[in-house]
């Protein structure tokens, strides 16, 4: 257990998405963020400064460091995360790692064994998870009887070539990036793993996929479709039951609202970067269970390197 009810956090890429984890943080009633650490120590102040941290570092070895944080968010390029989390891991942190964690399901479990046998807490953050606008959503599902449809999308506009996630070396592509959520939201929904699943890809100039296709078959036959790209603007989660139909408007930003069979449903809304901080923070103090572990990780990186084998070899891809 931890010896605080408040637990140190030191961000691992102060970035884009770090930006948005620290726009409610100073809120956080378990947690506070007192290190960043960046490649660029003035990138790391700077960071800093904006926030309100305490302290800044020009590497990610000197945060990993530091022996008053109790705990590291990993915000750094795709490539990156299995690396870091396990020099955090081995640093004796806990982690919280950007979603999606890995395209490899042999990192997943590698990790998840180095947490263990460490005592360590580990999860990937998927935020979606935690805003009540899912939870909500997870308690309308009943409403609308037996589930035969799933359709998501996530999809934005890139216009430059200069965009790390076009980045084949840094792991980039739709799939990677903003698919990863639309894989997310069926299996919640499915309530189990994909048994078979297909994908086609369309590969942009620098070689990772800039819009990617897929069906998952789940054991009971049900199919779900997803579609990622970054080549339009559309965000959704609909699911068609046999008593009507339940839709989330852009889920994966949670800025959107709830629909069941056309009406909207009122959810009030608080900050899932906030609450996913709170939910590990409450786990590594023994206060609480955190919402996503092994499992769901391992779940997610088996169904995208399956999606990717998929698109590379023209076939199904059984799981």
């Amino acid at each position: 257990m931890h010896s605080s009810d408040m637990v140190r956090w030191g961000i691992l890429g102060p970035g884009f998405i770090a930006g948005l984890l620290m726009s409610d943080a100073a809120n956080g009633r378990n947690f506070r963020v007192v290190a960043t650490g960046s490649r660029s120590l003035p990138r790391a102040q700077a960071f800093a400064q904006k926030f309100g941290i305490a302290r800044a570092y020009g590497s990610y070895e000197a945060l990993l460091d530091d022996r008053d944080v109790d705990a590291v968010y990993i915000a750094t390029p795709n490539s990156l995360h299995h690396q870091q989390t396990m020099a955090a891991l081995a640093a004796g942190k806990h982690v919280l790692c950007e979603k999606p964690y890995t395209r490899r399901p042999a990192e997943v479990t590698e990790a998840f064994d180095a947490a263990d046998a460490a005592g360590l807490r580990l999860m990937e953050a998927f935020m979606w998870r935690h805003s009540p606008l899912t939870l909500r959503f997870a308690e309308l599902l009943p409403e609308i009887g037996e589930v035969h449809s799933i359709r998501s999308t996530f999809g934005f506009v890139i216009d430059t070539t200069a965009d790390i996630r076009l980045d084949p070396v840094l792991d980039g592509g739709s799939l990677m990036d903003v698919g990863c959520y639309p894989v997310s939201g069926s299996r919640l929904v499915a309530g189990a793993e994909p048994v078979r699943v297909y994908g086609e890809q369309t590969v942009g100039p620098s070689g990772v996929d800039v819009v990617f296709s897929g069906i998952l078959t789940f054991p009971s036959g049900l199919v779900a479709e997803i579609l990622s790209g970054f080549t339009f603007d559309h965000r959704s989660l609909e699911i068609i039951g046999g008593r009507g139909t339940l839709r989330l408007l852009d889920p994966w930003n949670d800025g959107g609202g709830l629909e069941l069979n056309g009406v909207a449903d009122p959810v009030q809304l608080d900050d899932a970067y906030r609450l996913e901080m709170e939910n590990l923070s409450d786990a590594i103090t023994g206060r609480g269970q955190q919402l996503l572990g092994r499992a769901d990780a391992l779940g997610q990186a088996r169904t995208i390197e399956a999606l990717y084998r998929s698109a590379e070899t023209g076939q199904s891809v059984a799981l």
